[in-house]
């Protein structure tokens, strides 16, 4: 789909505050936008993750689907970043207390990866390609 822009991925979050405050040491930047209700993060030239409050996402989905305080906890999404430098994600990872799914490990998709989660069960992958190195 030629015809997209920009991919933004919003995670609903039980506490903005405390999830952006967790991204901006994960991805060692602070957000571009950061308002009451949303939290940005410019990640690459043609991508954003956004954060939004579950009680802000409630109000516009209102009763149409379970409530996104009933999902925290539980890996609702997975963020799969490919990185350069795996060790420094996964020692950054550990050093901001992510919660440590998986370490790295060659898989049989040909990436290496890690996997952590995030204070709200999201999942986070940090992955090389095998043959890159």
């Amino acid at each position: 789909m030629k015809h997209i822009q920009l991919i933004e991925t919003i995670l609903y979050v039980n506490n903005q505050q405390a999830s952006a405050e967790f991204y901006t040491k994960l991805f060692r930047q602070s957000p571009d936008l950061d308002v009451p209700g949303m939290t940005e993060f410019k990640l690459a030239e043609n991508c954003k993750l956004g954060l939004m409050p579950n009680k802000g996402i409630a109000k516009i989905l209102e009763d149409k689907t379970p409530h996104p305080d009933l999902g925290n906890g539980i890996p609702r999404c997975e963020l799969y970043f490919y990185v350069k430098n795996i060790e420094l994600e996964f020692d950054n990872a550990i050093n901001i207390e992510a919660k440590l799914i998986s370490a790295i490990k060659a898989r049989d998709w040909g990436d290496k990866v890690c996997y952590f989660s995030d204070m709200d069960g999201h999942i986070i992958a940090f992955a090389e390609k095998l043959n890159d190195k």
